[in-house]
């Protein structure tokens, strides 16, 4: 933290940095579907990555846990650091990373299990077998999750009996069962209704305090209301990174005005 002398100075600590993304690139097939890329992405902070469809949000994305390796026509090169670790380096297995690196997608997908062995599957298959630490995980997960107080008395019941917010939420805490320190959402809400919309809102909201979040979202007004930094993407190149309140008032480039202008997109 700055001192007093510091901050009259202007001299304040810059913010540490999660996520170091540096000239990736992302081809499927002959399709160069991210040009270049580089980014740096903020500790326990909102990141929203917007843009019109098909500009390469979420395959930008997915690069960020090598999602892309389960694409047998994708190719990706340049370096994604996380926690210091390039995690495209030889030696770095994908699925251990993963456990850091959790993904929300844009539909629920809940397994056909039970609610409770929704959330204890991760640590289970992370070799968890002590059954108090098992139901301290999952009600940990659950009220983070901010779903624990709706199915504290349904976890036997299927996952997949839950309303579409509730699968949301609840794919969420499957997520954090693992311990991740970034979580990526994919349009976590573009399959919901508003009132299921508002709840994954304030889940983010809450998850900032302790989780970096990258977020992609075709709703300009969701990004404002939820993120703390925006990038704007444009045919598969980075157009321009800001802090929120300065992407939608005082955009640098004339591109990213006429977009979140209405202009095209």
């Amino acid at each position: 933290m700055a001192t007093s002398g510091e901050a009259a100075a202007g001299l304040t600590q810059a913010p540490a940095i999660e996520i170091r993304v540096d000239d990736l690139n992302v081809y499927y097939g002959t399709n160069h579907a991210i040009q270049d890329a580089t980014l740096d992405v903020e500790t326990r902070r909102v990141t929203a990555l917007i843009g019109p469809s098909g500009c390469g949000k979420s395959t930008f994305l997915r690069a960020l846990n090598r999602m892309h390796d389960l694409t047998p026509s994708a190719r990706v090169s340049g370096k994604v650091e996380i926690g210091g670790v390039n995690i495209y380096s030889d030696g770095v297995d994908p699925i251990v990373m993963r456990r850091s690196v959790g993904m929300v997608f844009q539909r629920p997908n809940p397994f056909p299990i039970s609610i409770f062995d929704n959330v204890a599957y991760g640590p289970r298959v992370n070799g968890e077998r002590n059954k108090k630490r098992l139901s301290e995980l999952v009600e940990d997960s659950l009220r983070r999750a901010a779903l624990w107080e709706e199915v504290k008395d349904r976890l036997h019941e299927s996952g997949t009996a839950l309303s579409g917010g509730q699968q949301q939420r609840l794919c969420v805490a499957r997520v954090l069962a693992l311990r991740p320190s970034v979580i990526l959402m994919d349009e976590p809400a573009s399959a919901l209704d508003p009132i299921a919309t508002v709840k994954i809102e304030e889940l983010i909201a809450e998850l900032r305090a302790q989780y970096t979040v990258v977020i992609v979202t075709h709703s300009m007004a969701q990004a404002g209301r939820v993120s703390d930094r925006v990038a704007f993407f444009l045919n598969g190149l980075i157009v321009e990174v800001g802090d929120t309140n300065q992407i939608f008032t005082r955009p640098r480039d004339s591109r990213t005005e006429d977009y979140i202008t209405g202009r095209f997109g």
